[in-house]
């Protein structure tokens, strides 16, 4: 597996990866999260250009993971990470989180951030097996209250939603 950053040409496939990801949520009867348009290409665009969009390749050089962040209040928060259902269990969420802390390292922030659904296998019980933990309210920085804001305005929290944090050790 190789991880690298997307290029101009690929945006479009990370697309197709985010919805064939989230036909998973159909089964959890949360087919309105399934139905979700994945980042437009100009959002996609964006954190490609600002060199925060890398992709996971396992059959050649084709994405079938990738990963946007951005730094918020001094951690870089991951704003989306999906893998494609093909390339399943084969650690590329992982891999493609050691990638933005390392790089999150090299910017000098201290932790990893995301907001993700409690009851979803894949999504919060996952994290917190890779180390992530739920963060309180008390412990919301003004940058996570603002996503979560903007989640809520699109209808996320009709499932239960959480922060999560991962602080990184300055290796």
């Amino acid at each position: 597996m190789r991880i690298r950053p997307a290029g101009p040409d690929e945006l479009p496939a990370l697309q197709d990866i985010e919805r064939a990801a989230g036909a998973a949520f159909r089964d959890l009867g949360m087919a309105a999260i399934a139905d979700d348009e994945p980042p437009a290409l100009d959002v996609l665009e964006h954190f490609r250009r600002v060199g925060r969009a890398w992709v996971a390749c396992a059959d050649g050089d084709r994405p079938a993971g990738y990963l946007i962040c951005e730094p918020v209040d001094g951690a870089l928060h991951i704003e989306q990470v999906s893998v494609h259902p093909d390339f399943a269990h084969r650690r590329m969420g992982r891999t493609l989180l050691t990638h933005a802390a390392d790089h999150a390292r090299a910017e000098g922030l201290t932790a990893l951030t995301l907001t993700t659904f409690t009851e979803v296998p894949w999504n919060a019980p996952y994290y917190a097996r890779l180390g992530f933990h739920v963060l309180d309210e008390a412990e919301l920085t003004p940058g996570l209250r603002k996503i979560r804001a903007h989640e809520a305005e699109l209808g996320l929290d009709r499932w239960p939603r959480v922060c999560m944090r991962r602080n990184l050790d300055s290796r």
